[in-house]
């Protein structure tokens, strides 16, 4: 009820024709106001304005005919069917009916004027309608001028349900409408004047009433591309309430206290004098940021991006060590169990000749190791733990954990990422300190969409490659030369460097992907006897993987064969040739980051990638942009392009699946504008923005409460 009181929210119920049940299945279309019904937009239109003569039509015409009815008979072929010859003068037109009724039949009769709107196909020598919408004429409309209009505006398809009808979704519509002229309804516009004129938008009501009503002269694929004004105006608004929704989530964690992090700087300036590298400028701004947050009493909420091998492990240690330096916990956690075991294999060797403990926690642990794990970590004789989504089950407990690393954000939703924030610290009072979080990925994402996907955490971007990296060379070749390839492979062992051979599949299946990387594992051993080949795929034990890496890394294999496994993670500066078999059938992002385990070391490397043809549009263009850059941000807006930001930042990234109307690829032009008109709410009219919430997104407090 305060809901209705509040933001004038009238229930679905009062529009005319909507009941108990038609209101259920309102509901699962998302309606669930009257007001509601106003934002159910139509996703076409149809041009019922003026008649068609018969004579004119064209086949996939969608068009409104009248004629009068010369023949009503029923036809038994492979089903019943009605059929019904109408004719204008022009042409003849047949209506077919599988499903009628007997009065159907006799109001269909001989003589009568039928008006009817449908989609005209071929039956023969004649047109024909399939089930057209129609209705029988009065003398006095059948004698009208057929040059008046039929209906004022464009007619509006809606999304429907089963169950739900076009006309009678339309009808109610136009109740809601009618209720809207009398006042009975009321439709706040929470876009102040000043905004909107600022981007010549119009109000609200405008927009919504040119939206479901356009005018015949309306440029129908503006329309329907959602790029005229009136369209741009809900997008608008639909954009802005996500930045904000996002926004408040970011004020209502930085709300809650965080512990201040002054390290000594002890071990974290022990750690970077073992380093092999100098740190670069980007990684050292970054620390910087980093190092800036930590010292604040609020949570820090920062993502880090940075192409693949440009040191952010690295960075996310420096951070962790400061943490622990001060006393704390840090969790680090990963989406995948082989990049996890790559974390924990990094860090044991980095932190434990500090005296620092590390401890492991995954899914497929075995009990007796889990407990331990948990009793280091609830101990916090474990001073980091790392893990996947096992780390933010209710069972485990940390005594002080103060800073939470996330790698690889976009494979985590919003509600995971947040749940590891109740874990945090307790201080002397018992109060709970929310702990800082750092998160990675290597997914570099255009500026546009981390504007709007990621308003809640503070970006931080590593833009340099470490120095004596090299720009991989990488060649498009098709499965016919293989035989070459295989030739440069052994050329390139001869020389004393090392190879990978990634083997994949269409089908996704492990087992399939494990097979083929098994039987090309066989086939070249057998061929070439002398070279020292290893073999990895996912359905190997942890300890057998682990062996087989660590003896690639160490040169006592010259060539390994392995399945996408090897994506993330593996650092072997000496491997500067890549053979991706099938590469057609990875995404861009997948393809970047195979390539980025070469070109690891100071000599040129080169990454092959070998396809099958015939080759679909997509896949070209995936793979000529492959060749083209190295470049991953240039790579991630061309994957966006491709795949939509659904795909780029995944499925879990809690509200992007649930925008309406926009479309972060296609409406990038609009988000910096709504990101301006967020902060200026914010500002100046903080009070419209938990109803602008509440219309596009439901539940207003959905963010605050994940």
């Amino acid at each position: 009820m305060w809901l209705r009181i509040i933001y004038n929210i009238t229930p679905i119920t009062e529009i005319k024709g909507v009941g108990p049940k038609v209101a259920e299945k309102l509901t699962k279309l998302g309606m669930t106001s009257a007001q509601g019904l106003l934002f159910h937009l139509p996703y076409r239109y149809e041009d019922r304005t003026r008649i068609v003569p018969i004579g004119s039509l064209r086949v996939g015409d969608h068009a409104v005919i009248q004629g009068v009815i010369e023949l009503t008979e029923i036809k038994f072929a492979r089903k019943r069917m009605l059929i019904c010859r109408v004719r204008d003068g022009s042409a003849l037109l047949v209506l077919r009916f599988f499903h009628f009724t007997q009065s159907q039949k006799s109001n269909l009769a001989r003589g009568k004027t039928v008006r009817c709107f449908g989609e005209v196909r071929r039956s023969g020598s004649h047109l024909e309608m399939t089930h057209p919408e129609y209705s029988i004429l009065s003398a006095t409309q059948a004698k009208a001028d057929l040059t008046e209009a039929v209906e004022e505006t464009l007619t509006p398809v809606y999304p429907v349900t089963e169950g739900l009808h076009q006309i009678s979704l339309r009808n109610m519509v136009n109740n809601a409408f009618d209720l809207l002229n009398a006042g009975t309804l009321i439709l706040d516009d929470y876009l102040p004047t000043v905004l909107l004129n600022k981007y010549n938008f119009s109000n609200l009501k405008e927009a919504l009433r040119f939206v479901h009503y356009p005018p015949p002269d309306v440029s129908l694929s503006d329309l329907q591309d959602n790029q005229h004004p009136m369209k741009q105006r809900l997008i608008f608004e639909e954009l802005l309430t996500h930045i904000l929704s996002l926004r408040q989530l970011r004020a209502r964690v930085k709300e809650k206290p965080a512990c201040i992090i002054k390290s000594s700087q002890q071990k974290t300036n022990t750690f970077k004098a073992t380093l092999p590298f100098e740190l670069t400028n980007a990684q050292r701004k970054v620390i910087a940021d980093i190092e800036g947050d930590l010292l604040k009493p609020s949570p820090m909420q920062r993502l880090v991006q940075g192409d693949v091998g440009s040191g952010k492990t690295v960075v996310a240690a420096i951070a962790a060590l400061q943490v622990i330096e001060s006393g704390y916990q840090v969790a680090i956690m990963a989406p995948t169990e082989i990049l996890a075991e790559q974390h924990y294999t990094n860090f044991v060797n980095w932190f434990e000749p500090l005296g620092i403990k590390v401890a492991w926690l995954s899914g497929k642990l075995k009990v007796a190791p889990r407990r331990e794990a948990m009793a280091l970590i609830e101990s916090a004789e474990a001073s980091i733990a790392i893990g996947t989504h096992a780390l933010f089950q209710d069972e485990v407990a940390f005594k002080n954990l103060a800073l939470v690393i996330i790698d690889e954000q976009h494979r985590f939703g919003v509600h995971q990422r947040l749940a590891l924030r109740n874990k945090g610290v307790s201080d002397k009072h018992g109060k709970q300190r929310a702990p800082h979080q750092l998160i990675m990925t290597a997914t570099p994402i255009p500026r546009t969409l981390s504007m709007t996907a990621y308003a809640d955490l503070d970006c931080s971007v590593i833009d340099e490659l470490p120095p004596g990296r090299t720009p991989v060379e990488t060649v498009v070749l098709p499965d016919t030369r293989r035989v070459e390839i295989v030739e440069r492979i052994i050329k390139a062992c001869e020389q004393g460097r090392q190879v990978y051979w990634v083997c994949t599949l269409i089908e996704e299946s492990e087992v399939l992907q494990c097979q083929a990387a098994e039987d090309t594992y066989n086939e070249l051993s057998e061929a070439f006897p002398d070279l020292k080949i290893g073999l990895v795929h996912g359905r190997m034990k942890s300890e057998q993987k682990e062996q087989v890496m660590s003896a690639f890394k160490n040169t006592e294999l010259q060539l390994l064969i392995a399945t996408t496994v090897i994506e993330v993670g593996v650092d072997v500066p000496n491997a500067s040739l890549m053979v991706i078999e099938n590469a057609e059938r990875l995404g861009l992002s997948q393809l970047h980051q195979l390539r980025g385990r070469v070109g690891r070391g100071e000599q040129a490397s080169a990454c092959v990638l070998m396809y099958r043809a015939p080759l679909s549009q997509n896949a070209r263009t995936r793979l000529d942009t492959m060749r083209q850059t190295n470049d991953g941000f240039k790579i991630a807006q061309k994957d966006l392009e491709i795949r939509g930001p659904g795909e780029v930042l995944g499925t879990r990234q809690t509200g992007l699946q649930l925008l309406k109307i926009a479309d972060l690829q296609r409406d990038a032009a609009l988000i910096p504008k709504a990101s301006a008109a967020a902060e200026e709410l914010e500002r100046k009219h903080p009070e419209n923005i938990a109803p602008l919430i509440q219309r596009w997104l439901g539940d207003a407090s959905r963010y605050a409460d994940v």
